[in-house]
């Protein structure tokens, strides 16, 4: 099996997977291990499509990992305690700022939106990972920030700050240190440098807050660099081997996540071995952001008919190093792609027993190592997959089973009408347009042409457009 090769942002170099818990070799009671950590999303809202392209990267990263015979351990993170509008040390607390929106608690609003966030997870095949709460680890940021005060850290009237001149090349990661700081963080009156951060945020005098603790540096929450260093270090141990998040991450959040690692375990040690962020998803008319109002999010697709798995599809169609345009023509034509696997994959012979060294010998198989082995070149991975669900190889379905346990399509288990959804706008069940065609298709037999035609004028004046000579055979789709 081909090494594992990865892009490490650190060190903007690919560079070949080593675990550092490597395991006992031949003991099945102490394999290899990779523990992997991804910033998750602070659940003050509804997670946008962009949000989940990172999830879907991550996952795909895990699964390769488990596929290469690693023991997996992933953690993504719940901050239920929200940072601030921005990466800057002032402004609105997300949490609180939704709860007075909407007159409920930041512990309801978090629960909500965790829940909605998980589900979304599930919908596009992501396996469940650990999905620890930051409001769990408060205790431990307090002692963390008491450890490294003394050293690295100041207090101003808003809180803990940390000084990033008492760590070596901070801002490495993101390679955007200047001598006017980084651009992004807005001034705080008595900062010593303009990209110092907060450990510790107090919470203003005559202002309460739902989600507040005591700490030795005053009733307040902890900032939001935090509690990656925590989490990770408490779930994982420090050094561990990968940590992802979004390519916006690598500017701000995760340089300062090393500064804190640095500061607490020694210089050396940036936390992960490899730092991988995914590129943006783009979209045009700007309803990428939550401040649009009606933002893009998974049920926003669903609810135009769209299956989830076809923007899993869509990511997958690109390096997760590339930015990704999002339009609903890519989405359709990831859907139409989908469908055709589906199809082939009912259409493959009965599974049979087969050895991983049988599948290995497969040129197909050594085509797909290759690609998911060279920085999860998943673009390059679609082809051999395609190849194996038109039956065409040896152990056609095995390969297909094999290969979509790293892909996460699920091709084998949808049937078709998993992937017609009825958009939420449709007047029309499924199984009336159903009842519709099957009348359609009697009359059509009967060579009753007019009763035929008037079937269709109805269907289609309700948005239910015939597919007739439909290549993939799919007979009808809602235009909602």
């Amino acid at each position: 099996m081909t090494d594992l090769k990865l892009f490490n942002s650190l060190t903007r170099q690919i560079e070949t997977f080593q675990p550092v818990h490597p395991g006992t070799e031949g003991d099945p009671n102490d394999p290899p291990e990779a523990r992997v950590y991804s910033c998750g999303p602070t659940v003050y809202n509804y997670q946008h499509i962009g949000n989940m392209r990172a999830y879907i990267f991550a996952d795909t990263l895990g699964r390769a990992l488990t596929y290469k015979g690693y023991k997996l351990t992933h953690v993504i993170n719940i901050t239920d305690v929200g940072h601030l509008t921005s990466d800057a040390d002032e402004g609105e607390d997300k949490m609180e700022k939704m709860a007075a929106s909407q007159g409920k608690s930041a512990w309801d609003i978090a629960a909500f939106y965790q829940a909605d966030f998980e589900a979304d997870l599930a919908r596009l095949n992501i396996r469940k990972p650990a999905h620890p709460k930051a409001t769990e680890y408060v205790e431990a940021m307090i002692a963390w920030g008491r450890e490294i005060a003394d050293k690295h850290c100041y207090e101003l009237d808003s809180g803990l700050y940390f000084d990033v001149s008492t760590v070596p090349e901070y801002g490495r990661l993101a390679r955007a240190v200047t001598d006017d700081g980084e651009g992004r963080i807005d001034e705080v009156a008595g900062k010593r440098n303009n990209a110092d951060f907060a450990i510790w945020r107090k919470t203003p005098e005559g202002e309460t807050r739902q989600m507040e603790w005591d700490s030795p540096w005053g009733r307040g929450a902890p900032g939001w660099h935090l509690e990656c260093s925590v989490m990770s270090k408490a779930l994982l141990g420090m050094p561990f081997d990968i940590h992802t998040g979004g390519i916006d991450h690598r500017e701000i959040h995760h340089p300062n996540e090393i500064a804190q690692n640095q500061a607490h375990e020694g210089c050396a040690d940036t936390g992960a071995r490899i730092w991988m962020h995914n590129n943006f998803l783009i979209e045009r008319s700007g309803k990428m952001s939550k401040s649009s109002g009606e933002f893009l999010r998974l049920q926003l697709l669903v609810d135009k008919g769209y299956h989830p798995l076809a923007f899993r599809l869509m990511c997958l169609q690109a390096h997760y190093r590339s930015e990704l345009e999002f339009s609903w023509e890519g989405l359709q034509a990831a859907l139409t792609r989908l469908k055709k696997m589906v199809l082939a994959a009912g259409r493959l012979p009965a599974h049979q027993s087969a050895s991983e060294d049988e599948l290995r010998q497969s040129a197909i198989w050594q085509r797909f190592d290759s690609a998911i082995s060279d920085d999860l070149n998943t673009p390059r991975a679609l082809v051999p997959f395609e190849e194996a669900l038109q039956g065409v190889a040896p152990l056609s379905a095995e390969l297909v089973e094999a290969m979509d346990a790293v892909l996460g399509l699920g091709v084998a288990t949808l049937a078709r009408e998993d992937l017609r959804l009825r958009p939420a706008r449709a007047t029309l069940s499924e199984a009336m347009i159903e009842s519709k065609l099957r009348e359609r298709n009697a009359a059509r037999k009967e060579r009753d042409f007019a009763t035929s035609d008037r079937i269709r004028d109805d269907l289609i004046a309700k948005g239910v457009e015939v597919m007739d000579g439909d290549p993939l055979g799919w007979d009808w789709r809602l235009d909602v």
